[in-house]
């Protein structure tokens, strides 16, 4: 027997996997996030170019500067993760290989991310 769905009813939901609003919004509102911090990144690193090691800590030891540079490497690290996922989603047809890629996608942000806050944190303190 044949649904009584209408075919726009079908596919009206949130695609296959039923999140794909959400993580396009999350992809698109971290992209224009990382846009005014990409910015002062940018020109934070050419103004440090030549700069001895200690003028680099005492940079980061400032707190707005220590803020600015946590938020940029959290968020790019959530938007790196969002993007990898996508890929292994899209391209990785095997469901086991799928799920240890998605594992390691996610166990790479979170230490990577620890160890940048760690890092700021005994800059800063």
């Amino acid at each position: 027997m044949s649904s009584l769905e209408t075919p726009l009813h079908k596919v009206q939901g949130l695609g296959s996997a039923h999140s794909g609003v959400k993580h396009f919004w999350r992809q698109r509102v971290s992209a224009v996030a990382l846009i005014p911090l990409t910015v002062w990144f940018a020109i934070s690193a050419l103004g440090l170019v030549g700069a001895r090691e200690a003028s680099a800590l005492y940079f980061l030891a400032d707190p707005l500067n220590a803020v600015l540079m946590g938020t940029f490497m959290l968020i790019s690290l959530y938007h790196m993760a969002l993007g990898l996922q996508e890929v292994i989603t899209d391209y990785i047809p095997h469901e086991g290989f799928k799920l240890i890629l998605m594992v390691l996608n996610t166990g790479f942000a979170f230490t990577v991310a620890a160890a940048c806050v760690v890092a700021l944190l005994r800059i800063a303190i």
